[in-house]
């Protein structure tokens, strides 16, 4: 629904625009560029869609790999004891705790097609235990703000992009993304607690947020230390490094439990066909959207009018243009990817609006999607904080994306 009122607000906009242009201005070649971006945008949706199904196939093989190796499951015992303390509502050994385990591991292994259902099979659980069944729980906040927060691990899909829009080292953003998301978690972790009075200062808690914040901080401190040079560098050879091994350590553990890799990665792989297929009217869509609202000149306005705001208070803007994608992504997962293969189309996937609007794309998630799918499949009519906390943790992912995407690539 969201994504329906996106898309007509574009057009719409784009021809009062136009219009504007038409007769204040007297250009008459706006609107035959406005027709021809239709057929652009079309053009270029389809050969990117078709571009993404090798790259796809590839990396949903070895997530498959992966998942039937028990990599979600190792990831869960890990963080066990943390979501027990963050989650106390929840009986000691019930199902939901599982549940919620295993979709947020899905998640922060990218494997967004196995999360969403484990994610409404744990709200489904949560609602069991939930006295009112209109309002949600603190369990159930609890649970969607850390969704909403998008800690991901392996950012699958914005590598593909980046790969496919011609970036020479298209996991140059995993480090970036990596502490951008960490931080957009953690301020959803403590708005939530702090609004049910959960004692962040328990040991437990402390250890795993401090530690996280800990080498988190020690990363940012090294990288800021040294050259521009240098961080490209050793931050291109750390993320291929990370990415190489989960690789290799998904295929040995499937070998090593008797799994049959080969036919494990042809199941996933058949799936990232199937997913690269279905995308293509979806990206084409909101693509010839957002080419006809760019080419219109109202992107730019906008754009040009928050660089003024932030040129008067003497900051740097040179991150403005990156904007749509973090203004887009707690609205629509599918505007936001828009948004941001827009960006790395109009500016290059290497330069740094290209880098920034990914790490935007990375640094949380669709909150009011999420709200909606999974408040709605229960029939939760009252949220109460888990608005207020999501957009906390939106906001804070969009700081720290700016902050690092300076440190990393300015």
């Amino acid at each position: 629904m969201v994504l329906n009122y996106i898309w007509v607000f574009f057009f719409i906009i784009a021809f009062v625009v136009a219009i504007c242009k038409l007769i204040f201005l007297g250009d008459t070649t706006i609107f035959p560029a406005l027709i021809n971006s239709t057929f652009e945008m079309s053009k270029t949706g389809f050969e990117l869609s078709l571009g993404l199904t090798g790259v796809m196939t590839l990396w949903l093989g070895l997530m498959k790999i992966g998942e039937n190796g028990g990599a979600v499951n190792y990831l869960s015992r890990l963080v066990a004891p943390l979501f027990s303390k963050l989650f106390p509502e929840i009986p000691k050994n019930h199902p939901a705790s599982g549940s919620i385990l295993m979709n947020l591991s899905a998640n922060m292994l990218g494997l967004d097609n196995a999360a969403t259902p484990l994610g409404l099979k744990a709200m489904t659980q949560l609602q069991e235990l939930n006295t009112d069944k209109d309002k949600a729980s603190n369990s159930q906040i609890m649970f969607l703000v850390l969704n909403t927060s998008g800690l991901t691990i392996i950012p699958i899909s914005i590598m593909v992009y980046r790969t496919q829009l011609g970036a020479k080292d298209p996991s140059d953003v995993f480090l970036p993304i990596l502490i951008a998301t960490f931080f957009s978690t953690l301020a959803g972790i403590l708005s939530v607690s702090i609004y049910q009075k959960i004692n962040i200062f328990n040991k437990i808690i402390l250890t795993y947020l401090g530690g996280f914040t800990i080498l988190i901080s020690g990363v940012i401190y090294y990288f800021s230390t040294i050259s521009q040079e240098q961080v490209n560098i050793i931050s291109s050879v750390t993320g291929n490094i990370i990415l190489f091994v989960i690789i290799i350590s998904f295929i040995l553990l499937a070998f090593i439990k008797k799994i049959n890799v080969y036919d494990s990665f042809i199941d996933g792989a058949k799936e990232g066909f199937s997913i690269s297929i279905k995308i293509i009217p979806y990206l084409i869509a909101i693509l010839v959207a957002i080419g006809v609202f760019r080419t219109s000149g109202a992107m730019e306005y906008i754009i040009q009018g928050i660089a003024f705001l932030f040129s008067t208070i003497n900051i740097n803007t040179d991150f403005v243009a990156a904007l749509p994608t973090a203004f887009m992504k707690p609205l629509s997962g599918s505007g936001a990817r828009g948004m941001m293969v827009d960006a790395m189309t109009n500016f290059g996937a290497d330069s740094f609006i290209g880098r920034l609007s990914c790490i935007f794309q990375g640094a949380s998630d669709t909150t009011f999607y999420i709200i909606a799918v999974y408040f709605g499949s229960v029939g939760i009519k009252k949220v109460r904080h888990a608005v207020a906390c999501g957009l906390i943790a939106d906001l804070a992912g969009v700081i720290a994306a700016i902050s690092v995407a300076y440190l990393f690539f300015h």
